[in-house]
């Protein structure tokens, strides 16, 4: 294989443990698998989880979620989708036995012809997917009971869970348990109430405790949605206090690729598109399969001037030489010996996280995870 990923599934199943212990068994987790499962891979990272306890998986879309289903078979997991269906999704959520995320009126009609239970998304400050409570939220209620769908779970998404002691997040919270009392004064009676990423339960200021009191309310289970710290990462907490569970957590992703040639590079050669490194003295270089169209990004280019990033071979360092190309990346091996064509070097992984992979891309480890798609 050209480059290929290793999926730790111990440290999946670990990951998901050490986040329960966190939140306690008053609430339950909704592990976050879409998107490929952060680029993970879902029908290894759904099987994986639901081994561990996992008793609902969130999916993207209702494609993504009937292939988990197939996969799953006769598993009571239950599947969240989370983006809103579109008018030809009815019929595989009804099949599939998928539970989908409306907030429009609009939605109701297009799943009117098949009921079916619903979680119903609340917009308390992302300004994206949601029902404003109030007006909005009591229309969307009365014309859901009209079409006989079933209320199974209400929930919003927070902006800044990160940050210490969000104003932005209480500001949430109070729109969120309005929702909340309007669904509890209809005498609609959801299963579930949740909200909160893998900030929310990382944070010292966690909100388990104030989602499970409010979802007591309408007779409800809590549940918050973890996704990033599944994979073994979780953005920094802004403000005081130690986090959670971030310091139990263990990247679960390991990329590899395979050493194409070994070379020689003599004082004054170059390598990679515009020369942007020269060679002051005679080095060993590894040419690798992987470049930025397997997600290996190009800002981990490097110049004489500006190191880039790196990868690991027989336990050390190779960093990268020149730019990193679509299919193909030049390593510096002059330090490691008996380096040879076929060796195995860690693009990710062994100490190479894809926070450091961020740092170097001016982004955020999810982009660099999800982005991951090696050519095997």
């Amino acid at each position: 294989m050209n480059n290929w990923i290793e999926i730790d599934e111990a440290a999946l199943a670990g990951n998901f443990h050490a986040l329960q212990s966190t939140i306690g068994r008053a609430t339950e987790i909704l592990p976050v698998i879409k998107s490929n499962a952060y680029g993970h891979g879902a029908e290894v990272c759904a099987q994986a989880l639901v081994r561990a306890g996992a008793g609902w998986l969130g999916v993207t879309c209702a494609a993504e979620g009937a292939r988990i289903r197939k996969l799953l078979g006769n598993s009571p997991t239950q599947i969240l989708v989370m983006c809103g269906p579109l008018p030809d999704d009815a019929a595989t959520l009804h099949e599939d036995c998928l539970t989908p995320t409306i907030w429009t009126t609009q939605h109701v009609d297009w799943l009117a012809e098949t009921p079916m239970p619903v979680h119903v998304e609340v917009d308390t400050g992302m300004g994206r997917q949601g029902v404003r409570a109030g007006a909005e939220l009591a229309e969307l209620l009365d014309k859901m009971k009209a079409a006989n769908l079933t209320l199974d779970g209400i929930f919003t998404h927070f902006t800044s869970t990160e940050d210490f002691a969000s104003p932005l997040t209480q500001r949430q919270e109070a729109l969120f348990e309005q929702a909340v009392a309007q669904v509890r004064d209809l005498g609609l009676k959801p299963k579930y109430v949740h909200a909160g990423n893998s900030s929310t339960v990382d944070n010292p200021a966690q909100e388990t405790p104030w989602l499970e009191t409010l979802a007591a309310t309408v007779g409800a289970r809590a549940m918050v949605r973890p996704g990033i710290a599944l994979y073994g990462y979780a953005l920094p907490i802004d403000g005081s206090g130690t986090p959670h569970v971030q310091p139990s957590l263990k990247p679960v992703m390991t990329w590899k690729a395979t050493a194409l040639s070994v070379s020689e590079l003599k004082p004054g050669e170059t390598v990679g598109y515009n020369a942007t490194f020269t060679a002051a003295a005679p080095m060993r270089t590894a040419l690798l399969p992987v470049g930025y169209a397997d997600g290996l990004r190009r800002e981990l280019s490097s110049t004489n001037e500006k190191p880039g990033g790196w990868v690991i071979i027989h336990g050390q360092r190779a960093p990268i030489l020149g730019r990193v190309s679509m299919n193909l990346t030049v390593v510096d091996v002059t330090r490691i010996p008996d380096v040879q064509p076929g060796d195995h070097a860690i693009v990710l992984g062994d100490g190479i996280t894809a926070d450091d992979h961020a740092r170097l891309a001016r982004t955020i480890s999810y982009e660099i995870l999800c982005g991951i798609h090696p050519c095997g």
